[in-house]
């Protein structure tokens, strides 16, 4: 994995997100996302489709899905959820990217908080954990 890339600016720490292509605030959740998004681009992910924070309605209510990947079909392929280190994953957690994928359908989904990262993927009718976030050649 890449070293993020960070500087100093006005007496705030930024991170320069190589999907956005500008500098964040560099909070401990967007630490999170910002090392995910290494990842997934070190995993074959297309920077151009990748999407972050990507708006999502459900319920009436938009809702900001951390990181979409796409395929090359323009259909969601994989969706994550970041949280700051410290924040358990837990069932609400899944609840949450279950509404997003409520209406994203993405065959493969994260959930990273730092300290661990789970992934499962579509099996069927139902879903399966897998040791690892599989390449984007695989998805």
């Amino acid at each position: 994995m890449s070293d993020l890339r960070t500087r100093t600016e006005g007496g705030r720490t930024v991170v320069h997100d190589p999907v956005r292509r500008r500098w964040v605030a560099l909070t401990p959740e967007e630490g999170v996302r910002q090392r995910l998004l290494l990842d997934l681009l070190a995993l074959g992910y297309p920077a151009g489709l990748l999407a972050v924070e990507r708006g999502v309605v459900f319920g009436g209510k938009m809702w900001r899905a951390d990181v979409v990947a796409y395929g090359r079909d323009q259909r969601p392929a994989l969706l994550a959820e970041c949280k700051a280190p410290g924040v358990a994953i837990d069932q609400t957690t899944f609840d949450q990217l279950g509404r997003y994928n409520a209406v994203l359908d993405a065959p493969v989904l994260v959930v990273d908080n730092g300290a661990a990262r789970y992934c499962c993927v579509r099996d069927g009718a139902g879903w399966r954990f897998v040791d690892a976030v599989p390449a984007f050649g695989e998805v």
